[in-house]
């Protein structure tokens, strides 16, 4: 197996109300939308949640449409969700995606997936230096090894992780402009304020504006 989609669910919004991954955004949880949005780029899905409760929760409304797997750490931190996930796929290449990203591109995932061959990572990384290591392609068992050596020194942090990974291709957000003009992409919805402007703007897309 080549590409594989890893989907971190095991936050919980007190914003909210719910677990984040569940939360409706029009017609369907947000979840739903990253799944859609990494069909047929990949051949596996996987959902990694905090809990056998979570777990439960997400079953019901994917039924076989992922793999949905309990964190093995217990660290609620996007780190631990992420080992757990690297550790589970079967692919030589993942995307790491979060739950709250309802405008994600397939044409953008692809072409991080695409030049991720021959790399240990492809990160997008804006002008200002802030990286998206939630929103990136890996080489699975060079960053599952960077993973565990930042767990291993006590740093349980995305960032700390890719401080260990060797070969990162960094991708400009001004390339992926000319894929997402708006770089609506890495809208994350964390806000009841976030989820009405999400609404919004996706009933403007499904209008065709």
């Amino acid at each position: 197996m080549e590409r594989s989609a890893i989907i971190l669910a095991g936050g919980f919004s007190t914003r909210l109300g719910e677990d984040k991954g569940l939360v409706p955004l029009i017609d369907k949880p947000l979840i739903k939308y990253v799944l859609e949005a990494a069909d047929g780029i990949i051949e596996e899905k996987i959902v990694v949640v905090h809990s056998k409760i979570q777990a439960e929760k997400f079953s019901k409304v994917l039924d076989a449409e992922a793999k949905i797997v309990v964190d093995k750490l217990d660290l609620q931190t996007p780190l631990a969700g992420a080992i757990s996930g690297l550790i589970e796929t079967k692919a030589k290449y993942a995307l790491l995606l979060p739950c709250d990203m309802p405008f994600l591109s397939k044409d953008i995932l692809a072409f991080l997936l695409d030049i991720c061959v021959d790399r240990n990572a492809v990160i997008p990384r804006w002008p200002n230096g802030n990286i998206e290591p939630l929103h990136a392609a890996y080489n699975v068992k060079p960053a599952l090894a960077a993973a565990y050596k930042a767990l291993e020194d006590k740093h349980l942090t995305m960032r700390a992780m890719i401080e260990r990974l060797r070969g990162i291709r960094y991708v400009s957000t001004l390339v992926l402009q000319q894929l997402d003009p708006k770089l609506d992409v890495f809208f994350n919805v964390n806000t009841p304020l976030d989820l009405k402007r999400a609404e919004n703007l996706m009933r403007k897309r499904q209008r065709g504006k």
